[in-house]
């Protein structure tokens, strides 16, 4: 299965509300990106894993079928939108930083990936090279060698090989220059496989984010008031955990909060809201430019009883209609609050106004949870999914008596900690905008 790689286009995946969407290209042939997107190089020698990493991270492409993807001949360059903006550079086997058609200086971080399965002196030359170039001309760039394919080796030979490359590796930069003994390289082994892959991006994410420390202190916050041992703010699509909170990341507990979203992602577009159908859509359009009087007498209109939606659903349940949102008087307040969505009323007419309820119908922030090892004492542990932005989710490992004694308290804190990270995401996206 071949992928589609092209300069002259770059698809944003989301592959969480199954939209796909292009940049434009202006008169010059440029790419008019409308906002300053954070780049990454992905560099390596042949064969080594670069362009299955970038698929399978962000555009679910299943591991097995990495093996028919066609070799890189090319600079490639994907966008990714996340809690920041990305724009990975994929670069073939034979590319090199003094033979890119861009300045070093543009560029936050270098990937470079070593096949933990190949010959070990020629990527490390070529990556001391690439390191000792960077260093000159970006010292600030943060570099971050992935040594790739470590399923194919046993735990002892797996860590053998990785000392040992860590080890070459700084030698042969201190055979360039005793200076570079003492540029920051992190090391992370990776697999397509696991979730090995997922933690290490993470990381390098983490490092991009300048919005990083108050996620945290949300996700600090949020555990504390909640009783829960760990919480990760996860971009749903790529399944890289943009924030967690202060204590250890414990590779069981991310594995398991990574596959329950993934399953959440495969299996919730099969479900859908019967509220969501098209002569409803209809209804409420309507409805939103003629709406009645508060004088006028209203009939009643039947209750459609909808199948809960999931977390993946495509379609988002609308919001009620104004006959069924009670009427304010002048000396009350004119919003009114939910646990999700809070709706602007018109204090003259008591109803809302039709671009308020259009800003409803997106609205939606589906929820989920799952008991582990349930028992009748109560005991055991309960993992929760809430949808906090079109491309972040909150979840959180809970022990079970404390969600199912204090749920409603947990959900109170969710609708505090979306507002936050909305807010830093509304302040991030504002500041990035070109022009």
């Amino acid at each position: 299965m071949a992928s589609s790689r092209s300069s002259s286009h770059v698809g944003l995946n989301s592959s969480f509300y199954g939209s796909t969407a292009f940049i434009p290209v202006n008169g010059s042939g440029a790419l008019a990106d409308p906002v300053l997107r954070t780049k990454i190089l992905l560099m390596g020698m042949r064969r080594s894993g670069k362009t299955s990493i970038q698929e399978v991270l962000f555009h679910a492409l299943p591991p097995k079928q990495t093996f028919y993807l066609e070799m890189t001949t090319r600079v490639s360059r994907h966008t990714y939108d996340t809690v920041i903006p990305l724009e990975i550079w994929d670069c073939p086997g034979t590319a090199t930083l003094d033979t890119l058609e861009a300045p070093l200086s543009q560029f936050s971080t270098l990937v470079f990936v070593i096949d933990i399965q190949d010959f070990y002196q020629q990527p490390i030359s070529k990556l001391a090279d690439s390191v000792a170039t960077a260093y000159q001309e970006n010292p600030g760039m943060h570099l971050e060698v992935f040594v790739h394919k470590a399923d194919a080796l046993s735990d002892e030979y797996k860590i053998e090989n990785f000392r040992l490359i860590q080890q070459r590796v700084t030698d042969e930069l201190i055979d360039i220059s005793p200076e570079y003994e003492q540029i920051p390289i992190e090391f992370h082994l990776t697999s397509i496989y696991d979730h090995s892959l997922h933690e290490a991006f993470s990381r390098v994410l983490h490092k991009l984010t300048p919005s990083l420390p108050y996620l945290e202190d949300l996700l600090n916050v949020f555990c504390a008031n909640s009783q829960a041992s760990k919480a990760f703010l996860f971009d749903t699509s790529s399944r890289l955990y943009v924030a967690t909170d202060a204590s250890p990341v414990d590779p069981p507990t991310h594995s398991l909060c990574s596959d329950y979203l993934q399953m959440l992602n495969s299996f919730g577009p099969l479900y859908r809201s019967t509220s969501a159908s098209v002569p409803r859509h209809q209804q409420v359009a309507s409805s939103t430019v003629t709406s009645p009087a508060p004088s006028e007498p209203t009939s009643p209109r039947p209750v459609a009883h909808a199948i809960p939606p999931s977390a993946g659903s495509t379609h988002s349940p609308l919001p009620p209609l104004p006959e069924d949102i009670p009427s304010l008087n002048s000396s009350q307040s004119p919003t009114v609050m939910s646990p999700s969505v809070s709706t602007v009323v018109s204090p003259k007419s008591g109803t809302p106004t039709p671009s308020t309820i259009l800003r409803m119908k997106n609205l939606f922030y589906p929820s989920a949870s799952a008991s582990l090892s349930p028992n009748a004492s109560g005991a055991g542990t309960t993992v929760t999914y809430h949808l906090v932005t079109p491309r972040l989710a909150l979840l959180a490992v809970l022990p079970t008596a404390i969600f199912e004694t204090r749920r409603g308290l947990v959900e109170y804190n969710v609708v505090f900690f979306r507002e936050g990270v909305q807010e830093i995401c509304e302040v991030e996206e504002e500041a990035r905008k070109v022009g």
